[in-house]
């Protein structure tokens, strides 16, 4: 397997920057799944799946914070997910996203879960009910901010490395 230097002066395979790019795009066809799926109720007026008594889809997904600008949630978080799985596709493929594309998707993704942990904020402090798709959206952005920064760390350190 190739090997390439990495900021430390230690030798590191390559392939692990597949493996973290490819986990960011397991994560976002995850998001995809979950936010269709409500973006798909948001459309249809279908009622939600939602279990346990803990659980209160339907207030949450008919609230006044389900749309923003008049535009469902639901759909953003497609869009989103939509946008962040393209970044992470053309990232090798133009120049001016492999020279940045680490450094958007970072901002990108950032956004995303800030809006997220707001929207944790609605359910629990202002609507005092719980989605469990919403919480699964959030997770899944929550864990796909932390292979971001993994990802931009790495990115710094192999810039970092190369300019020495």
């Amino acid at each position: 397997m190739a090997t390439k230097q990495n900021a430390m002066g230690g030798r590191r395979p390559s392939g692990l920057r597949l493996d973290a790019r490819l986990i960011s795009l397991v994560l976002v066809a995850a998001g995809l799944l979950v936010s269709g799926y409500l973006s798909y109720v948001k459309a249809t007026g279908v009622p939600m799946a939602c279990t346990g008594e803990m659980f209160n889809c339907g207030t949450v997904q008919n609230s006044d914070y389900s749309e923003l600008f008049g535009v469902p949630i639901a759909y953003l978080g497609f869009m989103t997910y939509v946008v962040i799985g393209g970044l992470i596709l053309l990232q090798d493929r133009w120049a001016f996203l492999r020279e940045n594309g680490i450094v958007l998707l970072f901002g990108v993704v950032l956004f995303a879960w800030l809006y997220s942990m707001y929207l944790i904020y609605v359910q629990g402090v202002i609507l005092q009910a719980w989605c469990q798709w919403c919480l699964t959206h959030e997770a899944i952005i929550t864990v796909l901010f932390g292979a971001t920064i993994w990802r931009l760390n790495r990115f710094l350190a192999d810039e970092e490395a190369e300019s020495v």
